[in-house]
């Protein structure tokens, strides 16, 4: 599989999955749909009881080692229906108001199954008609969702079966651009899924056997801080492939892949950390070391979970996350080189 294939099958894997709806506990889609992938390959799949993924690649050692992306993605819910036929939102995951300010959406009905579609504005949504429109604080009090139906009053909402808890997503606007850059709502961590996907059909397409068995492991509460906190008690070490946080005084950019050594959960493996270092380093890799200070992982969530395993944290740089993200397929590229060489795969650069 060249270098070549690879990155037509990550961007084009990445631009289905993020068009997938997926915000924190409505994930089952985007794990069927990996599921599926993952069964074509020819590998095993277990389902957790919180509804993630657990896929299987038998190595040349019995030893296991996890490797993890998170699905789910930010959104929101449903708090109430206004009196004059809007939404009023609680956000799912952790996000500025400001980020999703006209951004379209999609709402996602428990009572009937039907998705309806709507825009994300402030209560005070013009310029023509509010004096204080652009100094109004943007928190979730003070936004709404202005849904795309004759409607103009609560009742009529709730007669298209809208209601507290129904899931909001939000549309990615997913673009490839010509200098190789991805610019996508949701790539924080969907850009990993790909990676790790690409790194499967890699290992499908060669017919290579890791050194150590892999369990290759997809969470769907990881926004939310506990995608992790259990996986299988034979996993020894774990690498959450996330993203590397960008701006400040960090190292890291989007052509780079990011080796965090210290997150807000404190330190990770002190040997898994310099053992990353070294293969990036042996391999020639666009690396960085940072620290995120306001970032957990679902290492993170593991080790809280009361897991013994060893804990590391890679990841291609993002820009703006929890924003408009943008990464670069370079960055994503370097994330699966050391993917590669972690597993033992190192001799093989195409």
């Amino acid at each position: 599989m060249t270098r070549e294939e690879q990155q037509r099958y990550m961007i084009s894997i990445l631009e289905r999955i993020v068009n997938i709806p997926s915000p924190s506990g409505y994930t089952k889609e985007v794990m069927d749909f990996l599921t599926q992938e993952a069964w074509a390959m020819g590998y095993p799949v277990e389902h957790n009881n919180k509804g993630g993924i657990i896929i299987k690649v038998a190595g040349k050692s019995g030893e296991v080692l996890g490797l993890g992306a998170h699905g789910d993605t930010l959104g929101a819910m449903v708090r109430s229906v206004t009196k004059n036929g809007c939404l009023k939102i609680f956000p799912v995951g952790g996000y500025m108001m400001s980020t999703i300010e006209g951004e379209y959406c999609k709402i996602h009905c428990r009572r009937n199954g039907r998705t309806y579609t709507g825009t994300v504005l402030t209560t005070k949504p013009s310029v023509h008609v509010y004096d204080d429109c652009r100094t109004q604080e943007r928190v979730a009090e003070n936004m709404e969702i202005r849904i795309d139906e004759i409607v103009e009053s609560d009742k009529e909402v709730e007669a298209l079966g809208i209601g507290a808890g129904d899931y909001i997503s939000f549309d990615p606007r997913f673009e490839y651009t010509p200098s190789g850059f991805i610019k996508s709502r949701h790539l924080d961590d969907k850009a990993s899924v790909a990676v790790l996907m690409t790194f499967l059909k890699y290992l499908h397409e060669t017919g290579k056997r890791p050194e150590k068995t892999l369990k290759i492991i997809f969470t769907n509460y990881e926004e939310i801080g506990h995608g992790a906190s259990f996986i299988p008690s034979d996993i020894q070490e774990f690498l959450a492939v996330d993203m590397g946080a960008l701006g400040d005084d960090l190292t890291g950019d989007e052509t780079k892949v990011s080796i965090c050594a210290m997150d807000s959960s404190g330190p990770y493996d002190y040997d898994m950390t310099n053992r990353l270092i070294q293969i990036a380093e042996e391999l020639g890799l666009g690396y960085a070391v940072d620290i995120f200070p306001h970032y957990g992982s679902d290492v993170s969530a593991a080790l809280r979970g009361g897991n013994n395993i060893r804990g590391a944290l890679i990841g291609q740089g993002v820009h703006a996350s929890h924003g408009m993200e943008r990464t670069h397929i370079q960055g994503m590229m370097n994330t699966l080189a050391l993917i590669k060489g972690y597993t033992g795969l190192e001799d093989d650069h195409d």
